[in-house]
């Protein structure tokens, strides 16, 4: 338990400081970076290096964080006419995923902003998704080993661990973030079992393939859940009570 808190310590040294230089560089834009996965600008310009990612051109269904520097890429994949699916905030109902396809939307530069994404999507359950070919996953740091830290809160790992938990994520799903060139980190990110690596980085000037042997988590990580966390997120209180854990 010590030694979690002490990773959870370093990662919050990691997260601040990053917000901080952002901030000092004048690189964070609307809505700001402390708190948050911090937007930046540039951001509209990391969609260029999509043509390097062959999971990218192949790619019907793809699951995105809901943040707004991610936001290009999710109208980019609407464009594309691939469906897109994200978490509903928190993960505090039982069909915890927003499912937004391009087919049924007329609007599609609004469907990509969170708020657009809650009224024209459709929620779904995990058994709804299919499978996923490819993630967008936001990150407040990273380093060129494909460890990331996100805003603190967990979520990105926990939908992730669901996804591996219903099937509709694999072992071999591709994971792109992309950061201002500010957020790549020299420092050795900590890491959990539970915590996603990254296999692809974009910034406004810069493609980064990641070649790790980081083993992605395989599902529910239980043991690092504590029962309130559980208590909270509907779809864990379900899983848990099917298989009697």
């Amino acid at each position: 338990m010590k030694e979690i808190l002490e990773i959870k310590q370093k990662k919050k040294n990691i997260r601040e400081k990053i917000w901080k230089i952002l901030e000092e560089k004048n690189v964070a834009i609307f809505p700001g970076a402390w708190g948050r996965i911090p937007n930046f600008k540039g951001a509209e310009k990391c969609i260029k290096f999509l043509k390097n990612i062959p999971e990218w051109e192949k790619a019907k269904f793809i699951k995105s964080n809901p943040d707004s520097p991610q936001k290009h890429l999710r109208e980019f994949a609407l464009k594309e006419g691939k469906i897109v699916y994200m978490a509903t905030p928190k993960l505090k109902e039982l069909k915890c995923f927003i499912k937004i396809d391009p087919q049924k939307i007329k609007n599609i530069s609004f469907a990509s902003t969170i708020k657009g994404a809650f009224l024209l999507g459709e929620k779904v359950s995990p058994e709804e998704i299919e499978r996923i070919d490819l993630i967008i996953a936001g990150s407040v740091a990273v380093n060129l080993n494909g460890k990331r830290i996100g805003k603190g809160g967990g979520y990105s790992d926990l939908e992730y661990a669901i996804g591996r938990h219903f099937g509709f994520i694999k072992e071999n799903t591709k994971i792109i973030t992309t950061v201002h060139e500010l957020q790549i980190v020299e420092d050795d990110i900590p890491f959990l079992p539970y915590d996603i690596p990254v296999d692809y980085i974009i910034t406004p000037s810069n493609f980064y393939k990641i070649n790790s042997n980081i083993k992605k988590p395989q599902g529910i990580l239980w043991e690092f859940l504590d029962e309130q966390k559980i208590e909270n997120i509907p779809i864990l209180k379900e899983i848990k009570k099917f298989h009697k854990i």
